[in-house]
């Protein structure tokens, strides 16, 4: 079985968006633009609420994937649709945008830590306008598994030492793995040898294919068929994140991505006109 490699280490970049909110961002910044098909990675991490209460109020979506995971703290979606709840410490939200949607997040909470995670994900071309859907998981029904003594893995999507994640029906077969070491325990994770890989570690210190990494350092990973990762000193805690390429090309601006630019032209011809809804 061949082994993954860490092809260069990244530091997240600290930045504001949404109303001022506060992040560290891994992919999607100049460092990182993309990793064909993942689009952006950003962590929210803060005790002071001023980093994060004006949270992400109504903006659009077309042609992509927004995946929210929180690890601590709670933050309330609305949208165009009518969808309407609270993501808690622990849970996780696989949003297909498709076609379009209008939408909000805002933390439910103003003082505490707010700790969670943005990812985006490329449709395909022949996807890019289907309709919007979610779905939607609670801490409770994530599985947890413990393979060896000091090893966590909660299984988000893909699957793991024949466990598999609650996120079904992805094109590009996503695995994401939230993993947890204690110091001195190694790991092996089988991966889809065509598959894109990144690891994060967003607490504590890890080795990732015998490379250290600390918190806020994203490692991109070679081709390979497993990935070994080590606790570091004092342990550590990363996201494993794999998914299919795409290979399409990539035309995007702000909150739409699309495969040419007259598409493009045609999201922001629509959402101008409405097309996206309302949020009351």
């Amino acid at each position: 079985m061949s082994e993954r490699s860490v092809l260069t280490t990244l530091p997240a970049s600290a930045t504001r968006d949404g109303d001022g909110v506060l992040i560290n961002r891994a992919i999607g910044a100049r460092a990182l633009p993309q990793h064909d098909p993942l689009l952006l990675l950003d962590e929210l991490r803060s005790d002071n609420s001023q980093d994060y209460i004006g949270g992400f109020p109504a903006h659009p979506h077309r042609g992509f994937e927004t995946v929210t995971y929180m690890v601590e703290g709670r933050m309330r979606h609305r949208d165009s649709a009518g969808n309407s709840g609270v993501i808690e410490g622990g849970g996780l939200q696989w949003m297909t945008a498709g076609s379009g949607i209008l939408h909000s997040e805002m933390p439910e909470q103003n003082e505490g830590r707010l700790w969670g995670f943005q990812l985006w994900i490329n449709l395909a071309a022949a996807e890019k306008m289907r309709a919007p859907r979610y779905q939607e998981f609670a801490a409770e029904s994530i599985p947890l598994v413990e393979p060896t003594a000091g090893a966590r893995v909660k299984v988000l999507a893909g699957t793991f030492a024949g466990v598999t994640g609650p996120v079904d029906d992805i094109a590009v077969a996503p695995l994401l793995l939230d993993i947890q070491l204690l110091e001195g325990v190694t790991l092996t994770v089988s991966t889809p040898d065509e598959h894109a890989a990144v690891a994060y570690t967003f607490a504590g210190r890890l080795a990732v294919a015998g490379e250290p990494l600390s918190a806020q350092q994203l490692a991109l990973l070679g081709q390979g068929e497993s990935l070994v990762i080590a606790g570091g000193v004092g342990g550590g805690r990363c996201l494993l994140i794999a998914a299919k390429p795409l290979q399409e090309p990539i035309a995007r601006y702000g909150p739409f991505v699309m495969n040419r630019a007259e598409e493009l032209h045609q999201a922001m011809a629509d959402y101008q006109r409405g097309l996206f809804g309302l949020l009351d």
